[in-house]
This record gives C-alpha cells, structure tokens and sequence, in this order.
C-alpha cells in the first residue's frame, strides 16, 4: 500500500494475533500526525445545502478526504490506511425496508415497522434502493483507491440490532415478551439474508490473496473478517440473550473466518459468559460507553479474565490522560496477560507521542508472558 511501511510484517502481526499467538509486542494501532499538514483542496468539500447525504454518498469526494487524511499520518505499528464507506451502524436495516437521515457524524434509519403481521418475510432484495446504492458506492471507493489503501466492509449489524431499528426499542421489549416466537422467526430472517450483503460487499473489497479489512475498527484478516455486535442486548437479560441471541451469532461467526465482538456498555457485561461460550469468536472489543474510561482501567479486568480463560484475545482502545498514562495502563495490562494476544487502539496522536509509545513498547513489552494463569 503506498501510505502504509511494512505491511506484510503487520499482517502476520494480525494473523498471529487472531491465532492468540503473536510474538514481539502487541499489536498498536499508533497513527502520528506529521507536521506541516496538507490542506484538503476545497473543491472536494461536501455540499451540505441539502443536508449531508453528499459526505456518505459522493465517492470521489469521499476519497479525496481520506487520501488527505492519509498523506497527514504516519501509520506506526499495525495502523494501516483503511477508508469507511459506510452507510452508519447497522445498515441491514436499510436493506431490509429501512428509510435513512444522514446527519453530519452519524445515520439514522428510521422505523417503519407498526405491526410484523403487516410485514412479509425479510429476506435479500436486490432492488432495494439502499443496497444497490450502497454497492456501487463501495466499487467506486475501491476502484479510485486503486491498492492504495483498503476499503472496508461496511457495518452492517445483524441480529435484534437490525430488527430494533425497524421497529423501534421500546416495542421490541414488548415483542420479546408478548411473541417470543415471532421475535425468534424475525431474526433468523435477518440472519439468513446477512450474508446475502456481506458476501457482495467482501466481493468488491477483497485483496488479492482475499483478505478483508471492517470499518471502523482497524482489523484485517485473511478471508472473512467482521466485527459482530449486539448493542441491544444492553436491555436484555442473560436468559434473554440466550434464548434470542447466543446461536444466531454462533450460526454467524461460523461462516466467517475472524470474527472480533464489539461488546458496548456497562449493561453488557452480563452476557460475557455466553459469548465466551461461541467458540468461533476469536476476540473481544470492550467498549465502556461515550465518556466512560479507556479499556486500561483495572476494574475491566473481570471482563479480560474470561475473555483469555476461553482462550481468545483482547481489543483494547486507550484514550483516557496523555501518553504516559497510556504507557501505564498498557503497561499493566501486558504484564499481567502478557504480549501474545493483546491489541492496543490508540486515536491519533502528534508525532512525539507516537515515538515515544513505540520506543517504550519495544523495550518493554516484547514476549511477555504475562502472570496470568487462564
């Protein structure tokens, strides 16, 4: 890739780390700002007379944005140069008869769903309007990155995620406990056509040895890699979780070759043990909410304890003080679970900072094997 040094060596980084076996330091995602940056040619601003439709859907303007990005950091560890093309969180739904606010930083789809009785079976719909848009966006980014830098599968969500953005949250609580079967029947329709998107969009994104990079949170893996969720579990027992939610993501995880799970919130823990459970998940992403700590508080450690007694590794964002606090936090937790399956995301940072973190974790966190005892 023309912005990104050493990729083949991060790469095996990658690899080793889906494999719970890497060697040297973890892996970091370190993104440096250089000095003196470029500034984006202002013919490629968005038009936002209308709203901000043109940011997610103009690819040319959505390539040179990232090109400018790209040409304004180093891209130190395992960063790597990889553009989202995406239509917001959980654009399934969409697809799935979903119409779409787009807003500055996020999407909103829109519920529709009065009554399921109304409602045909979901399933793939090649004319959906969203879908074909959405492709041809895709190819397009790709096509103008031309190997420069990946482009990534979008986030498509899946699961009750999906279902309660066509029906709203509050009337799928009262779903999940008035028509169980009937909440059972809608996701597995979700389910089944999930791969119906993902097999098209992975057509077009694929390297040539057929790896795939997902949006949003800098993984790559050979074959099939996603990230999969289920934020709405937040507001669901574990029983609940269980009975509506367990075998849908193992069905799932099954047909994809690295699969990191995005676990959000406090209200989520509660189903660690379940996940832990699928053993095609292969790693786990805590998220503690908007403004809540990094991933380095100590307190997190009754999550990572289960995550590496079932033998899977750790994705961990580290955000929170300057850059030695970063160190310390990073620095306990490689200690304790040690270098070979630990992933450290760092947002972007000056250059010095970058140096600095990387000069110390190559001293210090090098095949480690942590005091850990899963």
């Amino acid at each position: 890739m023309k912005y990104k040094k050493d990729w083949e060596a991060a790469q095996e980084k990658f690899i080793n780390w889906w494999n719970h076996k890497n060697t040297g330091r973890p892996l970091m995602i370190v993104m440096a700002k250089k000095d003196n940056p470029v500034p984006l040619d202002p013919k490629y601003a968005y038009d936002t007379t209308d709203g901000w439709e043109d940011k997610y859907t103009n690819p040319e303007k959505m390539v040179a944005h990232f090109r400018n990005w790209c040409e304004n950091i180093e891209f130190m560890g395992e960063s790597f140069p990889n553009m989202s093309a995406d239509f917001g969180p959980g654009s399934v739904a969409a697809y799935l008869g979903c119409d779409i606010t787009f807003n500055e930083r996020t999407v909103w789809f829109n519920e529709f769903v009065e009554d399921w009785e109304d409602i045909p079976p979901l399933k793939f719909d090649p004319e959906n309007k969203w879908i074909k848009k959405h492709l041809e966006i895709v190819k397009k980014c790709t096509e103008l990155a031309a190997g420069d830098f990946y482009t990534t599968i979008p986030d498509l969500m899946e699961n009750i995620d999906v279902f309660a953005s066509m029906r709203g949250a509050q009337d799928t609580i009262f779903d999940m406990m008035d028509e169980p079967e009937m909440v059972e029947e809608r996701i597995q329709q979700i389910q089944d056509s999930y791969f119906e998107y993902y097999n098209r969009f992975y057509e077009i994104v694929k390297d040539k040895d057929n790896g795939s990079a997902y949006t949003v949170f800098s993984i790559w893996g050979p074959g099939k890699t996603a990230k999969l969720q289920c934020d709405f579990s937040a507001m669901m027992s574990p029983q609940q979780f269980r009975d509506f939610i367990q075998e849908p993501l193992r069905q799932q995880a099954k047909e994809l070759d690295h699969v990191l799970y995005h676990l959000d919130g406090p209200d989520a823990i509660k189903h660690v043990d379940a996940l832990m459970e699928i053993d095609e998940i292969d790693a786990l992403q805590w998220t503690s909410g908007d403004h809540g700590p990094d991933g380095t508080l100590e307190e997190w450690d009754e999550i990572y304890d289960k995550v590496r007694r079932a033998g899977k590794s750790l994705w961990i964002k580290v955000y929170t003080g300057n850059v030695d606090d970063w160190i310390r936090g990073c620095d306990r937790l490689v200690k304790k679970y040690g270098s070979d399956c630990l992933y450290f995301y760092f947002n972007p940072m000056s250059m010095a900072d970058a140096k600095k973190l990387m000069a110390y974790a190559e001293e210090h966190w090098c095949d480690v094997k942590g005091t850990f005892q899963p």
